[in-house]
């Protein structure tokens, strides 16, 4: 029998095992230590940063000069408006004028206090507003359009007071204009247009204004000359005591005509 041989003899009798590894060479040097960073300011999470506590004997803040917020540093009064862009005239140092007319109820007053006659006429602004200082008052620029600007010295802070008060009064004692509306339709009657005329008379008696109007519905506006007729009727039963303030005028679905009062009808 003929002998087989292996044409790829493998001396090695650990085939298909992986080789064995070699290991590096060991060094005589010592180990490097590990590379660290630079050093942080930041202190580490688990500790709250350091607060340095304030001392007590710490002096206070020097006082501002500036004046509270909201008020003139111009206004000397005793009490002060709240805002400065709402002062209606302008005061004390806020009147830069060289000159300045000098008008006022309290020259008397003035001259008393100064031991010189004050007459009322042009002087310095400075000057005049030494003379409001001694006065514990305000120099206020009544009429800014004259040449030079005219002034007087007041309280100001009574002055606005007492304007405010005046206004009210006024305002209080204005006659408040009042409008009756009376209403008719294009089929108006003449019993209901009768009644209707003496409500208008009443109302002009007390010193209101009576609007007299036509409501056309849906179809009914094809009958506007009859609400026109309605209203003229009105209207003349009412001259002796009311004027119209214009003719009867169409506005949309609505036929209306203004009765005012006559001066002498309305009761006293």
């Amino acid at each position: 029998m003929a002998k087989v041989v292996n044409p790829n003899p493998n001396p090695n009798p650990n085939r298909g095992n992986n080789p064995p590894q070699s290991k590096p060479p060991q060094s005589n040097q010592p180990p490097r230590p590990p590379q660290q960073g630079p050093p942080t300011s930041r202190p580490p999470q688990s500790q709250p940063p350091a607060v340095t506590p304030k001392s007590p004997t710490a002096p206070p803040p020097p006082p501002s000069s500036r004046p509270p917020q909201g008020q003139s540093p111009h206004y000397k009064g005793g009490v002060q408006p709240k805002k400065v862009q709402e002062l209606e005239h302008r005061i004390n140092d806020a009147i830069r004028v060289p000159e300045i007319r000098l008008v006022g109820d309290h020259l008397e007053e003035l001259s008393a206090k100064l031991g010189e006659k004050i007459i009322p006429g042009v002087y310095a602004t400075k000057l005049v507003r030494e003379w409001a200082d001694k006065m514990e008052m305000d120099l206020v620029e009544i009429t800014p359009n004259a040449v030079p600007p005219v002034c007087r010295i007041i309280d100001y802070a009574k002055f606005l007071y007492q304007k405010k008060k005046r206004e009210k009064e006024i305002k209080s004692n204005a006659v408040k204009t009042v409008v009756k509306e009376i209403r008719f339709g294009p089929e108006t009657g003449e019993h209901d247009l009768e009644f209707k005329i003496r409500h208008g008379i009443e109302f002009l008696k007390e010193g209101s204004k009576v609007k007299a109007y036509v409501q056309f519905k849906g179809r009914a506006i094809v009958f506007k000359e009859r609400g026109e007729l309605i209203l003229l009727k009105f209207v003349k039963a009412l001259e002796d005591f009311g004027v119209p303030e214009s003719l009867p005028k169409l506005e949309g679905k609505k036929m209306m005509v203004t009765v005012t009062p006559k001066k002498g009808g309305a009761k006293k």
